[in-house]
């Protein structure tokens, strides 16, 4: 667990569901971080966290004063064996939380825990080229850019990009 002043990054449980429900419906809704049209329900999103812990990876959260503000998982990258060793991000975080160094935690603490599992290689898939807030994010945490896969997805009315950035978990640096 890590501890700031203001918040406090743990590993969820399956009280948070109902809190991670919303941060990520709200995503869903009016954001291009997931390409999902309609907001998963609780069933659905606890089915998918009971998935990445099976596999024992990391699934986390970030509270401040005792609510569920944001949250960050890892899942297998691809589900061809070949593949184990690398894995895919995923961070969000509330709206009313934005800003304040959640997602840096959150991201700080997934890259810590995916490499005690003895992961080799983090891929993060973002939403929108223009989502320059998460492409910053990844790169203080020593992502690259590998690539863009132009306008593959189609949502608010309008084509959407998927900026590919990667990073070798075995090295060092900004975690």
């Amino acid at each position: 667990m890590e501890k700031n002043d203001s918040f406090l990054i743990r590993p969820s449980t399956s009280e948070d569901m109902a809190a991670i429900t919303e941060i990520y419906g709200e995503s869903v809704l009016n954001g291009l971080g997931s390409f999902e049209i309609k907001p998963p329900d609780l069933l659905e999103m606890t089915a998918r966290r009971n998935t990445i812990l099976e596999q024992q990876l990391p699934y986390i959260v970030a509270e401040k004063e005792g609510r569920v503000v944001g949250y960050a998982y890892a899942g297998l990258y691809r589900p061809r064996p070949a593949y184990r060793h690398s894995v895919e991000n995923s961070v969000y975080v509330s709206d009313e939380a934005q800003g304040l160094g959640i997602g840096r935690a959150l991201l700080s603490q997934l890259i810590d825990e995916c490499r005690t599992a003895q992961k080799k290689q983090m891929v993060a898939v973002i939403g929108d080229s223009g989502n320059r807030s998460s492409i910053a994010l990844h790169r203080a945490h020593g992502f690259r850019h590998v690539g863009i896969l132009e306008a593959v997805g189609y949502k608010h009315d309008r084509w959407v990009d998927t900026v590919i950035m990667q990073k070798n978990l075995d090295i060092d640096g900004d975690s």
